[in-house]
């Protein structure tokens, strides 16, 4: 058994700390937001004030939150991860953010000791419930597989893909292909209805057709989708930095937009 770090201790860092402590772990976090603090007490997390005191006295520790700035923080601000790093300290990257980005968090904790792993997840909330998710690996071959039964405890199919950064990259892929899906699935029953079609029995017939995908049997359009636009900047961003030309991708971007705003879900611009 091992004692391991999360910060960030959401819906994905909740349910991960859950399965953590079925399987015997000892299981330390640290969250900014209060309720997440109490929800995660109630369930066996002991709690600490900031990353660095987590990083302190984990073995391995999770970076479970949403965005670059917020990873950014959590490593190397005031009280980040860096400030405890000594040899053999692993820290897993689960958060999404860019290949690039990624790469530039492996420079400058070069020389730190620390082994940098990458496991951002797919299939979402529900998957992490069930302790189903699929993880997208990267990083430290010989850590990774020190570490695959910790991640086997809510993760029931895992990938390495190569150093780190490749799960960023695969996990940017994977986002690509999603709302490519969300996005048909959404034109193709809205003409469906317009033509005379009922969307519920277009889609059951679907999802046993050649037309079907993981988003048409999830329902993956019911849910807020927050990161979408995100995602489509993250992917076009990379895309320029390659030298790549994905037209589709941003026609993916905008249909993505249209889709929020005909249901009144949040855009970034409404946000702010």
């Amino acid at each position: 058994m091992a004692t391991i770090g999360i910060i960030g201790l959401g819906k994905m860092g909740h349910a991960m700390a859950r399965h953590l402590l079925a399987a015997g772990h000892a299981v330390l976090g640290s969250d900014p937001v209060e309720a997440a603090r109490d929800a995660a007490e109630k369930l066996g997390v002991t709690l600490r004030p900031h990353p660095r005191q987590v990083a302190l006295e984990a073995e391995l520790v999770f970076v479970v939150v949403g965005f670059d700035s917020e990873v950014e923080t959590v490593i190397f601000g005031q009280d980040g991860l860096v400030h405890a790093a000594r040899p053999g300290l692993t820290v897993g990257i689960c958060s999404t953010v860019s290949p690039t980005y990624a790469r530039k968090i492996e420079r400058r904790l070069r020389d730190t000791g620390i082994v940098l792993l990458d496991l951002p997840s797919t299939r979402g909330e529900q998957a992490m419930e069930a302790g189903e998710v699929l993880i997208l690996g990267g990083g430290d071959k010989v850590a990774f597989e020190r570490w695959t039964p910790v991640l086997e405890t809510f993760a029931s199919d895992i990938f390495f893909l190569g150093p780190f950064g490749a799960g960023q990259a695969g996990k940017l892929v994977n986002n690509l292909i999603l709302w490519s899906c969300i996005a048909a699935n959404d034109e193709g029953l809205r003409l469906g209805e317009a033509l005379g079609v009922a969307p519920d029995l277009l889609r059951g017939a679907l999802h046993k057709s050649s037309a079907q995908n993981n988003a048409m049997s999830t329902r993956a359009e019911d849910r807020p989708l927050p990161w979408a636009e995100k995602d489509m900047m993250m992917v076009l961003s990379e895309a320029d930095r390659a030298g790549m030309s994905l037209p589709l991708s941003g026609v993916i971007k905008e249909v993505i937009k249209g889709y929020k705003l005909r249901r009144g879900i949040p855009t970034p611009k409404s946000i702010e």
